[in-house]
């Protein structure tokens, strides 16, 4: 298991330096000078040269892209052109509101997904597993903003037992908190949701056809402890995949939700940086994505460990 953690640790290494080359790249894919759009439309040519030379743009671009890449071990990701304040401190203040709603739409998903899943698995061709065919469809096809749009029109402007927008911390209350999050979570959960089952309903179908499960079956074992003993744990191999990817996503892809329902979490922080090209901020909120991205996928390999013992004795 170390072994295994090891190799994946080394393999970040590069993974992360191509990361950084790519966002610092960003620099030069966004039109116009940075230092003209900072210093302002009626900035002179000299005003200009200075802000340039205290952005260190007049330097060498390989000597511009270590001092990126020496900032970012360092945690220095710049300064905001638009708030005038470090990039750092603006997400690490913005992530509670993000990771707070990724979470909830996490367990909506597991709780939606997961029996989903195995119900239309171990019944293949049921009327369940129709159902579950049916409602895994919807759910990736339809977008998580006009869900969301229709959920607030349901629930909020409807019904009025839950708010439209804002955000309520946890510290004020756990209903609070909850209320405010359920709507966005449900929005963005439904879709994730969908793809665990459509993923786990494969997993599963194909495993009760595995000879371990027929020799569980023969043995007088009643189906739901060959379904979570022996099947279950299984399926979820593949699964955990796209849990994984899923849980990267919600981290790093909420920004459209987070605007519809009125949330500053990061993706309303990603979608002002873009309007105001505010290219720090940019910056950050691309590296904690792929951050995010890198330690999901890291623990899904982790998880493999457990899932699957025969990954350990490889390792």
């Amino acid at each position: 298991m170390f072994r295994i953690i090891g190799q994946r640790l080394l393999a970040i290494v590069p993974l992360l330096m191509i990361a950084t080359a790519i966002t610092f790249g960003l620099i030069f894919l966004i039109p116009g000078d940075p230092a003209h759009r900072i210093a302002g439309e009626s900035a002179t040519p000299q005003q200009i040269e200075a802000v340039r030379e205290e952005l260190g743009l007049d330097q060498p671009v390989l000597v511009q892209y270590f001092d990126f890449l020496f900032g970012v071990v360092r945690g220095d990701l710049g300064t905001s052109f638009t708030y005038q304040a470090p990039v750092l401190d603006m997400i690490v203040d913005r992530l509670p509101v993000t990771f707070s709603l990724a979470m909830v739409a996490v367990v909506v998903a597991l709780l939606v997904g997961i029996p989903a899943g195995i119900v239309g698995g171990s019944r293949p061709g049921s009327w369940q597993d129709r159902a579950t065919g049916v409602g895994s469809t919807l759910g990736v096809a339809t977008p998580n903003f006009v869900l969301g749009l229709l959920l607030v029109l349901v629930f909020s402007l409807t019904l009025r037992v839950l708010p439209a927008t804002g955000y309520t911390p946890l510290a004020k209350g756990v209903w609070p908190w909850l209320s405010h999050l359920l709507l966005p979570a449900v929005a963005l959960g439904l879709a994730a949701a969908a793809e665990i089952a459509r993923q786990l309903r494969g997993s599963m179908i194909e495993v009760m056809q595995q000879d371990y499960v027929r020799t569980a079956t023969a043995k007088g074992l009643s189906r739901r402890s060959v379904l979570w003993k022996h099947a279950l744990k299984n399926a979820f191999i593949p699964t955990a995949t796209v849990l994984g990817m899923q849980i990267a996503f919600l981290l790093g892809g909420t920004a459209v939700i987070e605007s519809v329902f009125g949330l500053k979490g990061l993706g309303d922080f990603a979608v002002q940086a873009v309007l105001s090209g505010d290219l720090p901020a940019i910056q950050g909120v691309v590296i904690f994505g792929v951050f995010a991205t890198v330690i999901m996928s890291l623990l899904v390999d982790i998880s493999y460990g457990y899932l699957n013992p025969r990954t350990r004795s490889a390792a």
